[in-house]
């Protein structure tokens, strides 16, 4: 974890990079409760094994707050360890919710924040809280983030689109009607490297399952990955006159999934829909 922290900022400037790391998590992870006058609190609870963050969150915050530690018995063990880092401050409390913080239950309506922050960090932040970095059962590098905020699972596809060029379907599953953001091989590599750079506040386990993932290299008679296929208007033509994504798939060659989201950019205007031949 970076030792580094903001110097002369304004608590809670997204713009510093240790800032917008400590809100994303912050939304992710954190509880923020109102009492009646003017009395409540901000607590995050994690595994004592990750107090470090917690103490930093405490470093960065310029109003009093307190970490401590319990233990007890859960569903997965006898004496789990926690540790809860808790900050009351009135004034802190409306500054992160001017922010983006809402009070009460919250998963659903997180957003990104409004005005310029560090995109970068916060992602970082959402990430650390909310998904996971590391190798699948396969072997296979993968950044994953879940979410129940529409908003979120659009940040999160827009950007790696722009750093990666790599591009999502997005769809909350049938199960619970959430979103599982998964990003897998060269693409999760390029992800982790962008996100988790040398220096940045973050989960130390994490920061270093991410620092792994570089040197998976694909395995020699694995198809290379997909390289991308421009779109023409006479495959545009084709695609508006079959009946389904599937039809189009068969008679142009393209998968089914590349065929359906043709058909979502051309339907919705974010392409122009092809002239008369």
């Amino acid at each position: 974890m970076a030792d580094r922290e903001p110097v002369d900022h304004r608590f809670m400037d997204l713009t510093v990079p240790e800032y917008a790391y400590m809100f994303g998590f912050l939304q992710a992870d954190g509880h923020l409760q109102q009492s009646a006058g003017r009395k409540g609190k901000l607590s995050v609870e994690l595994s004592s094994h990750d107090i470090d963050l917690l103490r930093a969150f405490q470093r960065l915050t310029p109003y009093y707050s307190s970490v401590t530690e319990r233990t007890r018995t859960t569903n997965f063990a006898e004496a789990h360890t926690s540790a809860t880092w808790t900050l009351c401050s009135l004034e802190a409390r409306t500054r992160l919710n001017a922010c983006g913080l809402p009070y009460g239950r919250k998963s659903a309506t997180i957003a990104p924040p409004r005005g310029e922050f560090s995109r970068r960090d916060y992602l970082r932040g959402l990430i650390d809280a909310d998904g996971s970095v590391g190798f699948t059962s396969k072997g296979f590098p993968f950044v994953s983030l879940t979410t129940a905020s529409d908003a979120v699972a659009r940040f999160l596809r827009d950007y790696c689109k722009d750093t990666t060029g790599a591009e999502r379907i997005l769809s909350r599953n049938a199960r619970d009607n959430i979103y599982n953001v998964l990003y897998t091989m060269e693409v999760a590599q390029r992800l982790a490297a962008d996100l988790y750079y040398p220096g940045c506040l973050s989960l130390e386990r994490k920061r270093t399952a991410a620092g792994l993932l570089s040197a998976w290299a694909r395995p020699a008679g694995m198809r290379a990955a997909h390289t991308r296929r421009r779109w023409t208007q006479e495959e545009d033509r084709i695609l508006l006159a079959c009946d389904s994504p599937a039809a189009a798939a068969e008679a142009l060659g393209r998968t089914i999934q590349s065929c359906h989201l043709r058909r979502w950019r051309l339907g919705t205007g974010q392409v122009g829909t092809p002239s008369r031949p």
